[in-house]
């Protein structure tokens, strides 16, 4: 039998629940599919006093982290003003846990604690978009990536949201199967694991501010207009400027082309309909704008490194289910929804 994992979840003030609930909700699904206690958690905070949500839910922890005992991994719970956290007594616990090579974890801005505490340095770290800037100014000696989320040997880290479910079913898949990870895919209505090294896609408001108008209203031309993409004389003359006011608005706030920009959006979605969808090569090629497929290829295989043929087969390939689980997950729920009222009670 699977020895279980014991995972601790250090919560802080304005933790963001659905970043809690996106970690913790595959672990669970992995026990119920498995029929085996693979991992077991509890909710921690410094002092074991309960600390509230970003949405003011009251949060009742189960232990402090100085009597929580054992623990295999431990991830960080960060949210709104995480900066206000820190001390020293986490400092020394954090530091404490790395010197016996416990797994450190982050979700949302909770790497700004492993950061504070010196846990991640040689490691590639992550962070929600938000405190990115901030994050760099006050630990630029780290390496920190713009990606949905970094597993760097012990160190896990991700940006908020619903991203750590992504980051958890990659854990799973690692740790356990494939089979698992694309079962408890499956029972969360989830299309598919985003990839680690995926971007965070930053909205163009917060690289720009509100100052910037023009551009942002380019932009938002561009994105409408992926299929059929407009001259980049049409889209001045739309926002009432010049081409050349055009290129030193992208050039200076965006550093890039206006022409660059509109490919990695027109690629960007591109990408999206190969992973997500079953559209042939040629079809996808023709919705982003590309007048033919060879063109469309050397764009995607210059800009991501693999023509769309092999990125297709190298991320669908691994997630398939067999035929007998699939067949058997198929039978357990619908036996199960017969007399089962509640969500995802089914177990393979």
């Amino acid at each position: 039998m699977t020895q279980t994992q014991r995972v601790g979840f250090l919560l802080v003030d304005n933790f963001t629940m659905i970043s809690l609930a996106s970690a913790i909700e595959p672990l669970r699904m992995a026990n119920q599919l498995s029929g085996q206690p693979l991992y077991e958690w509890v909710m921690l905070t410094e002092t074991g006093a309960p600390v509230r949500a970003s949405d003011h839910i009251l949060v009742t922890p189960d232990h402090s982290i100085q009597d929580c005992g054992h623990l295999d991994m431990m991830i960080l719970c960060g949210g709104v003003g995480v900066v206000n956290a820190r001390s020293r007594n986490l400092r020394v616990w954090l530091q404490t846990l790395a010197r016996r090579r416990i797994k450190l974890g982050a979700v949302c801005t909770g790497s700004y604690l492993l950061a504070d505490a010196g846990v991640l340095a040689g490691y590639r770290c992550t962070l929600h978009w938000e405190y990115m800037a901030s994050f760099k100014e006050a630990f630029p000696q780290l390496e920190t990536s713009n990606a949905l989320y970094c597993v760097d040997r012990d160190r896990l880290t991700c940006s908020g949201g619903t991203v750590p479910m992504d980051m958890m079913l990659h854990l799973i898949e690692k740790e356990h199967s494939s089979a698992l990870s694309t079962a408890i895919c499956d029972m969360f209505l989830c299309e598919r694991i985003r990839e680690g090294q995926e971007e965070q896609r930053v909205p163009l408001r917060h690289i720009v501010g509100t100052a910037q108008p023009k551009l942002a209203e380019v932009v938002a031309l561009m994105e409408a207009n992926l299929e059929e993409p407009i001259t980049l004389d049409e889209l001045a003359s739309y926002v009432d400027l010049s081409r050349r006011q055009v290129e030193r608005l992208f050039q200076r706030h965006v550093q890039c082309s206006p022409s660059r920009y509109y490919l990695n959006l027109r690629l960007g979605r591109a990408r999206q309909l190969l992973r997500q969808t079953s559209f042939s090569i040629i079809d996808i090629a023709t919705a982003c704008g590309f007048v033919s497929t060879p063109h469309f290829s050397k764009c995607y295989r210059e800009n991501f490194g693999v023509p769309p043929r092999d990125d297709r087969c190298s991320r669908s390939a691994p997630k398939s289910l067999t035929p007998e689980i699939s067949d058997l997950l198929k039978h357990i729920q619908l036996e199960s929804a017969k007399g089962e009222p509640t969500f995802a009670s089914v177990t393979l």
